[in-house]
């Protein structure tokens, strides 16, 4: 398995496929909270079948934005509920896009791309 990082664009390469980067509790203050940039997190879990839906549509958006707009994560509630429990999150998936640590818009269940577009736009849109 090949793991190649790309600098603030949160990609992860394995066996031959990009995957948002998830990120854990310790990572969420300096990645998300202390973000100088718009940051869009996928709360999900492994066993969710909405999430795995959602998933490559989440990979696709990663894609089209510059690493120096916004960056993109992924969350295992399972992993991490203490960060479920802190934004309150109780359905997955949950998009929550943070500006200045912040939320600043969440939705949750299955969202087409455009609509997750749409919130990414609105966020890098306001001053």
């Amino acid at each position: 398995m090949y793991i190649i990082f790309i600098k603030m664009f949160s990609i992860i390469f394995k066996g031959g496929k990009f995957m948002v980067k998830d990120i854990n509790e310790k990572e969420f203050e300096q990645e998300v909270l202390s973000s100088k940039i718009p940051v869009f997190v996928d709360f999900w879990a492994e066993w969710c079948g909405p999430c795995r839906m959602l998933s490559p549509v989440i990979e696709e958006l990663s894609k089209m934005y510059q690493e120096n707009q916004i960056k993109i994560f992924k969350v295992n509630v399972d992993s991490n509920p203490k960060l479920a429990a802190k934004y309150g999150i109780m359905a997955i998936p949950t998009i929550i896009i943070f500006k200045d640590g912040k939320p600043f818009e969440q939705t949750s269940g299955v969202k087409s791309k455009q609509e997750l577009q749409k919130m990414i736009e609105r966020v890098l849109n306001t001053k």
